[in-house]
């Protein structure tokens, strides 16, 4: 099972979209991966919903979405057919028909008390193929497609600025939409940083600005 900041495994898998090769078909995108316990459940099909009317967020964040389950293509066809015809939107993403399961197996998907399905995980990869996020839920419980798109925007935001983000950004109680600035690396730059206390500063170790 990779850890956060090791390359995404290389895998060939089959989709409703065709073969496709990960993470090299991605290679210079940000995309996400996001597995559901099986078709034709309610809780899931809610959660296709939400990810197809943010698709074009997803989209202008320059991010790609692939979904997955331990299910065969058939079912997926049929289920994606389904919510396009019953639920008047139009899925675009791939999903992954992982019907032996070793896609689940290899990314630490199945939970030994849930049998065979996957559970609910969300993985966020950057273009140079490195996994930045991982997010795990139980079956029971619906993911905030919300969430993944401010923790997507959050990691890009935070590697092209150099910065740290706090909780709930933009909409942090302390800071709004402020980000925060690396600790100093020696005793000069801290006492640097406390000459600006007020100034974005509460103390040397945490200071913010505005990007």
């Amino acid at each position: 099972m990779p850890l956060l900041g090791d390359p995404f495994p290389e895998m060939e898998v089959m989709t409703t979209h065709g073969p496709m090769k990960l993470p090299g078909d991605k290679k210079g995108k940000w995309w996400v991966l996001f597995s559901h316990p099986g078709d034709f459940t309610p809780v899931c099909t809610t959660e296709f919903y939400a990810f197809t009317k943010r698709w074009d967020q997803f989209q202008e964040m320059g991010v790609d979405l692939v979904g997955h389950s331990v299910d065969q293509v058939f079912s997926h066809l049929k289920w994606v057919e389904w919510i396009n015809e019953k639920l008047n939107v139009q899925v675009p993403f791939p999903v992954i028909a992982d019907g032996m399961g070793e896609v689940a197996v290899r990314l630490g998907m199945i939970h030994p008390g849930k049998g065979s399905n996957s559970v609910r995980s969300v993985y966020v990869i950057d273009p140079n193929g490195i996994l930045r996020l991982m997010i795990y839920y139980p079956q029971e419980i619906g993911r905030s497609v919300d969430e993944i798109l401010r923790a997507v925007k959050a990691l890009q935001t935070s590697d092209a600025n150099k910065v740290s983000m706090p909780e709930g950004w933009p909409r942090n109680d302390l800071f709004q939409d402020k980000v925060i600035l690396p600790p100093p690396k020696n005793e000069k730059d801290a006492m640097e940083r406390k000459k600006k206390m007020g100034d974005g500063c509460l103390d040397w170790w945490l200071c913010t600005k505005s990007l």
